[in-house]
């Protein structure tokens, strides 16, 4: 099914798998930047500058490349170096007293303690130059300046702001489970009643299509291990699959699963949890030939290229399948699609007004604050989320009757590795999108400017564009014109509540801190090896060893913290 290769697909997308599988006083002096006029000064006739980016979430590091750092370029003069970020790049970068220009996803608490992050508000640095982001982010603003600025001050952002009812997501959701759609009707479309059918489904599938395109031997699953947190992000994309996810998108709780749209919750180690069962159910596939064995040590990238030769037959997520999803395959009728299975009912992050926790801030020790902010607050209007997200318009995208449509050169970039005009930047398109990886407003929100949602996959335009076979066949069979329709309409998506709070979130306590970290630094270890256990046997000894070892190192001691701040805050809430 066509849905293109969705460019901070595993940045936005990745948004809600991690909130759903898976930031303060001091800060107060910035230095002064070097004189410019006023606001309404052409951000595109100062001087040049290279701006410095760290982000926790980035995939990628070096200068910014490729047709988004030619947009900056002419808009704002300016350049972008990216660092890409990680626990202890973070901590080696507070520790040393700079954290540059821009940061996402850092942990705002600990750098305001360290007097590393500008208040927004210093010298009407907001007022000037981001009248926008108040216009489209207000309670955004107030959140962070409650939770982090006691009221007053302003350090940060939250990310993918939005508001309203119903799933947040795309079109096609964050989660499946998709499967090869033409093996799947070649098989007589059979009914998936549990998660365990699939078993049976992809065996099947698998002995349809042994080999790849380049003749290499087919697998259900293929995971990989460099998204890992506490446990096994895989297993955790399985747990949503029953409206779970880990932790509550709000505190620090990766130990525990917690329900989108209900009070209730689960450890980890729950012998009758999601979390094992998933565990469980990758077992089970390995021991049927259908895990892939270079799991153990592949990374997302190397997954990535074993979807593309059609490899794989199962897609935990729609951006990972989107891989295969090419021109040429769906031309041919060869494509994933979703498919679930009777009991499911996926989590939805629903929409956040106050955004959520993969906070945007800028460096106390920036030279350019007003450069910094006019760029920032150019991301959340919606001309920015439309030119970072997509590309140029006019070229990608264009506005046709009062409507956002994609142009046919758009078509082509979205599903294949198209060259870039060099007036555009040149190089490939996938390669220069927007590196620093994170949202600003969600993109299920409607643009005021277009009437239809920023995303492209909900516009009118493209969803009535020549679907291709495969797109057009799952259509027919599931009477729904996207995931998102479906889901909702058959009542298979738990969606979570808006939820907002003028606390930041606890911090854990240095014994519950380390607890957590050693805790599930076990878990994650134990969770592959109970994967590729050789036997039933192995795989209860090992599972008994991993209970017996993490609750030695306090397991039960960090659920009780995290549960309590869970109840008293988005428990508590959903109670109401």
């Amino acid at each position: 099914m066509i849905r293109g290769k969705k460019w901070i697909a595993a940045a936005v997308s990745m948004s809600a798998v991690l909130v759903l599988l898976s930031a303060c006083s001091g800060g107060k002096t910035a230095v002064d930047s070097p004189a410019q006029s006023s606001a309404s000064t052409d951000p595109s006739k100062q001087q040049e500058i290279t701006l410095t980016v760290f982000s926790n979430l980035a995939n990628y590091a070096g200068n910014q490349p490729g047709w988004f750092a030619k947009v900056i370029k002419d808009k704002f003069n300016i350049k972008l170096n990216i660092i890409g970020g990680g626990q202890q790049k973070e901590a080696t970068m507070l520790a040393s007293g700079d954290v540059g220009d821009i940061q996402v996803a850092i942990n705002v608490k600990d750098a305001i303690k360290a007097d590393l992050l500008l208040d927004w508000k210093k010298n009407g640095l907001l007022d000037k130059y981001g009248q926008d982001i108040q216009k489209y982010a207000g309670q955004a603003l107030e959140a962070s300046s409650k939770q982090f600025g006691g009221g007053t001050a302003i350090y940060s952002i939250g990310h993918n702001v939005g508001s309203g009812s119903g799933p947040s997501e795309n079109a096609d959701m964050t989660f499946g489970p998709e499967i090869r759609w033409d093996l799947y009707q070649k098989l007589g479309s059979p009914q998936i009643k549990t998660l365990d059918d699939y078993l049976t489904v992809l065996k099947q599938m698998q002995q349809l299509s042994p080999k790849s395109d380049s003749g290499k031997p087919t697998y259900g699953f293929s995971l990989w291990s460099d998204w890992d947190g506490s446990g096994s992000m895989n297993v955790g994309s399985i747990t949503a699959l029953y409206g779970y996810g880990t932790g509550d998108g709000f505190n620090k709780a990766d130990l525990i699963l917690t329900k989108a749209d209900e009070a209730k919750w689960q450890g980890l180690l729950d012998d009758d949890g999601y979390y094992l069962k998933g565990v469980k159910f990758f077992f089970d596939a390995n021991k049927m030939g259908l895990l892939d064995p270079d799991s153990l040590t592949q990374k997302f990238s190397d997954v990535s290229n074993k979807y593309k030769d059609g490899q794989i037959l199962f897609a935990q997520f729609p951006w990972v399948s989107s891989n295969y999803n090419t021109t040429e395959h769906t031309s041919a009728g060869k494509g994933f699609a979703f498919v679930p299975f009777g009991d499911e009912k996926m989590s939805s992050v629903g929409f956040k007004p106050q955004g959520g926790t993969w906070y945007w801030s800028i460096g106390a020790k920036t030279k350019y604050p007003e450069r910094v902010m006019q760029f920032l607050n150019w991301l959340y209007t919606p001309e920015g989320v439309m030119v970072s997200s997509y590309g140029p318009k006019g070229l990608i995208w264009d506005i046709k009757d009062g409507k956002p449509t994609l142009t046919d050169f758009g078509y082509k970039a979205i599903t294949n590795s198209v060259n870039m005009p060099d007036e555009y930047g040149g190089g490939l398109y996938k390669d220069g999108v927007n590196q620093i990886n994170n949202a600003t407003i969600s993109k299920s929100m409607i643009n005021p400017e277009t009437g239809e949602p920023y995303d492209y996959t909900m516009w009118t335009s493209y969803l009535n564009h020549n679907p291709d076979p495969v797109t057009k066949s799952w259509r027919d069979a599931m009477g729904a014109l996207t995931v998102r329709d479906y889901v909702v309409k058959n009542n298979q998506v738990a969606v979570a509540p808006e939820y907002s709070s003028s606390e930041a979130p606890a911090e854990q306590p240095a014994d519950i801190k380390q607890k957590n970290s050693e805790v599930g630094k076990v878990i994650k270890e134990y969770s592959w090896k109970l994967m590729f256990a050789k036997d039933d046997n192995e795989f209860n000894s090992l599972k008994q060893q991993l209970i017996t070892k993490a609750k030695g190192l306090g397991y039960d001691d960090v659920v009780k913290w995290q549960v309590d701040k869970y109840e008293k805050t988005v428990g508590a809430a959903l109670k109401k």
